[in-house]
């Protein structure tokens, strides 16, 4: 016998599409945030003379201290401007650089770049412990 179907009981199959608009729209948004957050320019490098393992130089190295806001050479202050000319010295080959405490990587980078130029100068980084 076949089965009777009421009429409350049927359901009508209506077939909608999906609107693309908001997908388009979602899209849009992550692209727009993936190109703004990310950058795109190289980051400069700073090229670092290493200090020598062979015999010792014939003159002691100069102690350059670094502070959060000073420099001091020997215990001497100085600006950063003038760091490159007192280190240019002829007879002097070798420095070592002491990072006072506080420090950012961005001061220790300046005084690297500054320092790049100097010919003939080997130089050792002491970080803190």
């Amino acid at each position: 016998m076949p089965a009777i179907m009421w009429p409350q009981m049927r359901r009508k199959v209506s077939k909608k599409r999906l609107s693309m608009t908001s997908l388009i729209d979602v899209i849009f948004l992550l692209l727009l945030f993936f190109m703004l957050s990310s950058t795109f320019s190289k980051y400069a490098t700073v090229p670092l003379p290493l200090g020598t393992t062979g015999a010792p130089p014939e003159t002691p190295p100069a102690f350059v201290k670094v502070g959060v806001d000073t420099i001091t050479l020997n215990g001497q202050a100085i600006t950063l401007t003038n760091l490159p000319a007192a280190l240019a010295a002829p007879d002097r080959t070798a420095a070592i650089l002491a990072l006072g405490p506080g420090v950012s990587a961005q001061r220790l980078t300046d005084v690297l770049t500054a320092l790049r130029n100097v010919e003939n100068l080997s130089l050792n980084v002491l970080v803190p412990a």
